[in-house]
């Protein structure tokens, strides 16, 4: 019997559930997750095996109307993501009108000359008729589709008939990753993700866009893993509310952070946090070269 193998991509608006979409397909957190647009920045990998079969899914940052160095970037990392890929998995919103920025990207996608299947997001949270009418305009507006499906990557309703669809378009291939590995993706970019996230649900209006975490430094010792995290912020203003009124903030966060962290690796986690600030991070192309980003 043959295998198939294959790359497919999620691309999509910000906050169309393309995180929440990918962690459901592999069955656990790989990809944190906000209301926040623009929290993914980075292509995350997470890796789904079925029989005779193995998807590597790319979730990236949502395409949008950049307004810093860093958006800019994002923006060039969804659309690099396009490229060299079986299957593209072009996601909107329906409880949301389709738009300007879902226009942008299906003519993006029409130039690609890979199989775009329109996954129509978020059923569970509006009524049929409106799912119908997103699945109608869409092939109206937008172009036409190699497949349509609608599904609810919250509750995971619809992915079964998106995996057929994928599977189905996929070569034969090699096994890209051992059986029981879900994600490329290192503990300390995980145990940085995770701190935002949980810093993103406290401070969610005052700096979405303006926090960076990245772990400075891991130790394994005797049944502990030691990290160290550096909350960076643009303000000394955002300091404060970062850090909360004797520390809470920043200790809740990690505290938070430090329980989904232990309960995803198996083992017991020390995680260390310090704020900094680094001024204009985001608007600076030297900083978003140290961030990584």
């Amino acid at each position: 019997m043959s295998f198939k193998s294959g790359i497919a991509t999620l691309v999509g608006r910000p906050n169309v559930g393309k995180s929440t979409l990918l962690n459901q397909l592999v069955g656990t957190k790989v990809s944190i997750v906000s209301d926040r647009p623009q929290t993914t920045r980075n292509q995350i990998h997470g890796v789904w095996n079925g029989p005779g079969t193995q998807v590597v899914f790319i979730d990236t940052p949502g395409i949008h109307k950049p307004k810093t160095e860093l958006g800019r970037r994002l923006n060039q990392r969804s659309t690099d993501a396009l490229s060299a890929v079986d299957v593209i998995c072009f996601m909107i919103d329906a409880t949301a009108p389709i738009g300007a920025g879902d226009r942008y990207i299906a003519g993006l996608l029409a130039e690609v000359g890979t199989p775009v299947i329109l996954v129509v997001n978020k059923t569970d949270a509006a009524p049929p008729e409106e799912i119908l009418g997103h699945l109608a305009g869409a092939a109206g507006t937008l172009g036409d589709f190699a497949a349509y499906v609608p599904l609810s990557a919250q509750t995971g309703d619809g992915t079964e008939a998106l995996l057929g669809e994928i599977t189905s378009r996929l070569p034969e291939g090699p096994l890209y990753y051992p059986h029981g590995v879900v994600t490329d993706q290192p503990d300390t970019f995980l145990a940085a993700e995770l701190l935002r996230e949980k810093l993103l649900a406290v401070a969610r209006e005052e700096l979405p866009h303006s926090l960076a975490v990245t772990v400075e430094e891991i130790e394994e010792r005797p049944d502990l893993l030691f990290l160290r995290a550096v909350v960076r912020v643009e303000r000394d203003s955002q300091k404060g509310i970062v850090i909360g009124k004797g520390g809470s903030v920043i200790r809740d966060a990690g505290t938070a952070a430090r329980i989904e962290l232990e309960a995803l690796l198996g083992t017991k986690v020390h995680l260390e946090t310090q704020v900094k600030v680094d001024k204009d991070w985001q608007r600076r192309p030297d900083a978003l070269d140290r961030l990584g980003l």
